[in-house]
């Protein structure tokens, strides 16, 4: 773990009022050539706040992008995940310290120890050890905000914390992004307000581009495959090229009906493929 100053912040971080004094460092901050974009929503999220989580970094993984987050159980922990699973950059900043020992939630111990082992960074501004206290919650919504050039919320109820990012946001005068959600849906209440207050409605990964000053390719690079999937998972996400009914697509992949079934149970739970109509395709 190493101590970063005031001077050595990212160049955005160093921008807001209410700046750090100091930051402990696991691992590496992304390049700063990246568009640093801070990913977060409810811990309690959905099917759909997964699905989209996925979908949306999975459209960034050709593009200079490193996903900033915080670790907590729901959308945050499922945007590292995406963008372990696609080879984008990702840190970590915490309301704990950065040592294992202190690291909320412990059960994401293992999923920081991936962050790090694929290059990324754990970011507090505690010494160690340090557990979190109400009031570092919040402290951390502002480092996520504030070194990042746009928040895209995901998911949010109508009191939920991730709302006090999106506020902060603002206020340092970045982009604030936010997913619609279908009327009714408490999950949805926050990030719907949002909308009608005049935040970016994103639709697709185009939008997201746009905010951060990115200009969309014309052909998008074939987006990679994550790097832990076994090799009958890899054979099925390969051949669904298009949507495909399932006797076809076992047929393509060259698997046996066992063996398919299981490949693709275990993607369905990932969310890496959906089922529509019969038809199996990519997420």
């Amino acid at each position: 773990m190493r101590q970063l100053k005031g001077k050595d912040f990212p160049k955005l971080l160093r921008e807001i009022p209410d700046k750090p004094s100091l930051l402990y460092i696991r691992g590496e901050l992304p390049s700063p050539d990246l568009k640093y974009l801070c990913v977060v929503g409810s811990r309690a999220c959905s099917i759909y706040g997964k699905r989209m989580t996925q979908k949306l970094i999975a459209g960034l993984a050709s593009y200079p992008v490193a996903i900033i987050s915080g670790l907590a159980l729901g959308i945050d922990s499922e945007a590292h995940k995406a963008a372990l699973d696609v080879g984008l950059p990702t840190v970590a900043v915490l309301p704990s310290s950065a040592d294992d020992a202190s690291l909320y939630p412990a059960s994401h111990v293992p999923l920081a120890q991936r962050i790090l082992a694929a290059g990324g960074a754990l970011v507090s501004e505690y010494k160690a050890p340090f557990k979190p206290a109400t009031y570092s919650f919040p402290a951390r919504n502002r480092i996520m905000s504030g070194m990042s050039v746009a928040t895209l919320i995901i998911e949010a109820g109508e009191k939920s914390g991730t709302l006090i990012t999106a506020r902060l946001a603002l206020d340092y005068n970045r982009e604030v992004l936010a997913v619609p959600h279908e009327l009714g849906r408490e999950t949805g209440a926050g990030v719907n307000r949002l909308l009608r207050e005049g935040a970016t409605l994103v639709r697709g990964g185009a939008d997201i581009l746009q905010a951060l000053g990115l200009k969309e390719k014309d052909i998008p690079e074939q987006i990679p495959l994550p790097t832990d999937l076994t090799k009958d998972e890899a054979r099925v996400l390969h051949a669904l090229t298009e949507a495909l009914v399932r006797d076809e697509l076992i047929e393509r992949a060259e698997l046996s009906a066992q063996e398919a079934n299981v490949a693709l149970s275990s993607l369905l739970i990932r969310g890496l493929i959906t089922e529509r109509l019969g038809k199996i395709e990519r997420a």
